[in-house]
């Protein structure tokens, strides 16, 4: 019900009633000095400790594209890690390029390399499968990676390590439960 409806005396009583309630309200229930010293740690926390928290949650922010791409063993890493640094000097407005970029697949990257991974995946997935317990599933996925190994290497000239690895696998020297 509204107050226009009541009735002129009623609204009379209840507007006398407004006048004496802020003797009665309290704004707080501190004390005046209490409401201080609150105010004052208040204050102090919000210039010491949020500027730094601010920085950080900006910068774990910013260096998510870098984990997703490290995660997802996107190769060229390197080129999202140094746009997502750019982004932080240009106050974050490249780090959405950097965020579609890490979720892309490179085809363009695997027509020219061969390969859609970064170069240290198959060193991992290689150390992973040597203790491996499923020996057949390891020696099909070494294979596979032999194959995949052989083929960046028609495309382009491997580095030392992925070159060595290759090598190892084509000779048979590296076998699902350790090295022969």
């Amino acid at each position: 019900m509204s107050i226009t409806r009541l009735p002129g005396s009623l609204r009379a009583l209840l507007a006398a009633l407004a006048l004496f309630a802020p003797f009665c309200a309290h704004a707080s229930l501190l004390s005046p000095e209490l409401e201080d010293k609150a105010a004052t740690i208040l204050a102090w926390f919000i210039l010491i400790a949020l500027p730094p928290a601010a920085v950080v949650a900006f910068w774990l922010v910013h260096i998510l594209p870098e984990k997703i791409a490290h995660k997802k063993h996107h190769p060229q890493t390197e080129g999202i890690t140094t746009l997502c640094l750019l982004s932080l000097v240009f106050g974050g407005l490249l780090w959405p390029l950097a965020w579609l970029w890490a979720y892309t697949k490179p085809m363009g990257y695997q027509a020219a390399y061969g390969t859609t991974k970064h170069d240290d995946y198959f060193a991992e997935r290689v150390k992973q499968l040597e203790t491996e317990t499923d020996q057949e599933l390891a020696r099909m996925e070494l294979n596979h990676i032999r194959e995949e190994l052989e083929y960046m290497a028609t495309k382009r000239k491997l580095p030392r390590e992925l070159e060595a690895l290759r090598i190892k696998l084509a000779a048979g020297a590296v076998t699902a439960g350790g090295a022969a």
